[in-house]
């Protein structure tokens, strides 16, 4: 990593009245959270990873798919922020109303380092919610759900399920269009960590340069969205972040 391009991208930043902020799997990488498909390991391997993440798995069989949430729940509590995280909080703090934070990723890490108005795009790890409408108690809490695997409820016997996004499903209610809002009214556009291959969170840097933001990407590896970016620093969020943001 060169110290002209991270620089000029920090100059940017520096000058920025509006810093918007992507993040992908990378992010939480480096706090040792496994991303999804390598969470799939071991005893997981013999499942299709649609089978762990898609209702119809989750119906064919919730008792195996609560445990593989399960044991990523206790991965998550066990990680700590990063440097990266720690950053990108300290940041907030020190210019608010100027970052706006969208993740791709469904652990709390970002909530722990002080982004507490982050935009959650594939929804919280940690959160439960009903696989559907409680059918006898409209409003009923999950907590109050019969303890199993998964916890159901006593009533009607409804699943409990975890609060993120599987595939075929929306995105959580107004999140995407808030990202989108917050790409095109942004100076500076910063991803971070992220492939590039999900959609529609791969559209925001487009989005963002359209509406005529600069466009850096952070990546130790080749994303799909590099020829989006004024600027691609080849690092990793701890290398590269506590520069971008630090204060002086």
């Amino acid at each position: 990593m060169s110290e002209q391009p991270i620089d000029a991208v920090r100059a940017r930043i520096d000058a920025a009245r509006s810093l918007f902020v992507l993040t992908g799997a990378g992010m939480s990488a480096e706090s040792g959270i496994a991303t999804f498909r390598d969470a799939i390991t071991g005893l997981w391997s013999r499942f299709d990873p649609a089978q762990l993440a898609s209702e119809e798995g989750f119906r064919a069989d919730p008792a195996t798919v609560w445990d593989w949430y399960a044991e990523r729940r206790v991965a998550v509590r066990a990680a700590q922020p990063n440097a990266g995280h720690l950053a990108l909080g300290a940041f907030e703090r020190r210019r608010p109303g100027v970052l706006t934070l969208v993740s791709q990723n469904v652990d709390d890490l970002h909530q722990r380092a002080g982004n507490t108005g982050t935009i959650r795009l594939h929804g919280e790890l940690l959160a439960d919610r009903w696989l559907g409408p409680c059918a006898r108690t409209p409003g009923c809490a999950t907590q109050q759900a019969r303890p199993g695997r998964p916890p159901r409820c006593a009533d009607c016997g409804n699943l409990v399920r975890p609060a993120v996004v599987w595939f075929g499903e929306m995105l959580p209610p107004g999140a995407i269009e808030a990202a989108e809002r917050a790409a095109r009214g942004c100076d500076v556009a910063l991803v971070v960590g992220t492939s590039g291959a999900v959609w529609p969170a791969a559209g925001l840097a487009a989005a963002a340069r359209r509406a005529g933001a600069y466009v850096a990407i952070v990546n130790p590896h080749a994303s799909e969205i590099d020829d989006e970016a004024h600027a691609v620093l080849r690092a990793t969020a701890v290398q590269a972040l506590p520069h971008l943001l630090r204060h002086d």
